[in-house]
């Protein structure tokens, strides 16, 4: 396991356990899709030459994220519902976070240079806090919490590849 990681989870954990700071801002609430969003309706996890990529797919067109094969492998056990051997980094956080009373609400992911980044929003007692994160990571956790994942329609437009028309599954 990355040791990375295992901070990262830790510090999440804190934040999320940690009482409110007097000074601290409440965060707004997660908003609905609006017009310039889109809820993504299915993830796909294919393998390519390039690699594990996980794809975004809405209104007939398709992001692909390219993931590390762990993260591959996450995701497509939270799609299917198989489980490893051991629990991976992202069931044991799902588990933390239901054990704590905590839930995913929703996952925006953005673009930023040839960068995909990720707003994970999560529901805790009477909080919610909006975590910067992977997206690979707030998709996963996304799917294992069946939370919605959106995207902006300027992203869907720009990075989306359309869907070929023959029913052929990508």
């Amino acid at each position: 396991m990355n040791f990375g990681r295992v901070i990262g989870v830790a510090l999440v954990l804190l934040a999320l356990l940690a009482p409110a700071s007097p000074l601290a801002q409440p965060k707004p609430a997660p908003v609905p899709p609006g017009a310039g969003q889109v809820t993504i309706q299915e993830v796909r996890v294919r393998l390519t030459d390039l690699g594990p990529v996980v794809l975004l797919i809405a209104e007939g067109r398709a992001i692909p994220i390219f993931v590390d094969a762990t993260v591959a492998s996450s995701i497509q056990g939270a799609l299917t519902g198989e489980k490893t051997e051991r629990p991976m980094s992202h069931d044991l956080m799902h588990s933390i976070l239901q054990s704590f009373g905590g839930r995913v609400v929703q996952a925006v992911i953005t673009l930023k240079g040839a960068t995909f980044h990720a707003a994970l929003t999560v529901a805790f007692s009477d909080q919610v806090k909006v975590f910067d994160s992977r997206s690979s990571d707030s998709i996963a956790l996304a799917i294992h919490s069946k939370a919605p994942i959106i995207v902006g329609r300027d992203l869907l437009e720009s990075a989306g590849t359309p869907l070929p028309k023959s029913g052929v599954r990508m």
